[in-house]
């Protein structure tokens, strides 16, 4: 940074020339130890001039403040500067605005000393430091803006990739609960169907069970039927042969002009008839024999 120390004048009314050459010899005792880096003695001489010599010079106090800044004794530097931020002197106004802009820039400050050295062109626009350090923090608080935008516009871009795919992630695990539970219910109704055919195969093997139970009994009860019908006596097993129709006694009767009915009652007939004639002559012989009688 390029300082330049403000010459100072002695003011034309002063009537003293005692006062007046000690003034001047402390002034220029003043610029030779700033000059040559003995800044303690330059703040000496400043502030003999200023406390004791009662010269109240803003050109005289920016070089105070300058000198405070080089030994880095900021605590004064800054209260220096600051009383000068408001000096009716442009060029005066124009320097303290800009070693205010400085500082605040070394405290990382930056939109404050942006403003500092903004305000030093317009109190002097021919203040090149001024301007030079404006355009090169203002370049510098471009580009991290831009910088900080674009990492914004990253991290607002990984966010929405983030947020896409947690909604993706939780959109799958909804669409594999929802399969899951498809699942389960079709695993339900499969099993309430195989159950459901068990069921009924059950029940149809047992009616089939039982449908040949009946027909086993039905056929046990018509085998023990012909058997009955087998053990039953000859005569009615020949009567039933003879209600047998017969082929060729039916052609006869036919024939004859007799209907099997009829033909029957006769036969009946006939059978009692003969009937009565064994009984007549069982009793006959059951009488006892006449001993005075042949036997015919």
């Amino acid at each position: 940074m390029k300082y330049i120390l403000v010459s100072l004048f002695v003011v034309a009314f002063v009537t003293d020339p005692f006062r007046i050459g000690k003034i001047n010899r402390a002034k220029s005792e003043a610029r030779e130890a700033y000059t040559s880096g003995d800044y303690k003695t330059a703040v000496q001489k400043y502030h003999y001039l200023i406390d004791s010599m009662k010269v109240m010079e803003d050109e005289l106090k920016l070089n105070l403040a300058n000198a405070y800044f080089m030994m880095n004794d900021t605590a004064n530097a800054l209260t220096n500067y600051e009383s000068l931020a408001g000096s009716k002197v442009n060029a005066v106004r124009s320097k303290a605005q800009q070693q205010l802009g400085i500082m605040n820039y070394r405290k990382q400050k930056n939109e404050q000393a942006l403003n500092n050295f903004k305000q030093a062109i317009k109190a002097d626009p021919d203040n090149m430091d001024a301007r030079y350090n404006y355009e090169l923090l203002k370049k510098k608080l471009d580009e991290k803006k831009k910088k900080e935008e674009e990492e914004q516009k990253k991290d607002q871009q990984k966010k929405d990739q983030q947020k896409d795919q947690q909604q993706n992630k939780d959109q799958q695990q909804k669409d594999q609960q929802q399969k899951d539970q498809q699942q389960k219910e079709q695993e339900k109704k499969d099993q309430q169907n195989k159950d459901q055919k068990s069921k009924e195969q059950q029940q149809k093997e047992q009616q089939q069970k039982e449908q040949q139970q009946k027909e086993q009994q039905q056929k046990e009860q018509e085998k023990k039927d012909q058997q009955q019908k087998e053990q039953q006596n000859p005569e009615q097993k020949q009567d039933q042969e003879k209600k047998k129709p017969n082929p060729e006694l039916s052609e006869k009767l036919e024939q004859m002009k007799i209907s099997e009915q009829k033909a029957r009652m006769i036969l009946e007939a006939m059978k009692n008839q003969e009937i009565q004639y064994l009984q007549q002559n069982k009793r006959k012989a059951s009488k006892p024999k006449d001993k005075g009688k042949p036997d015919w």
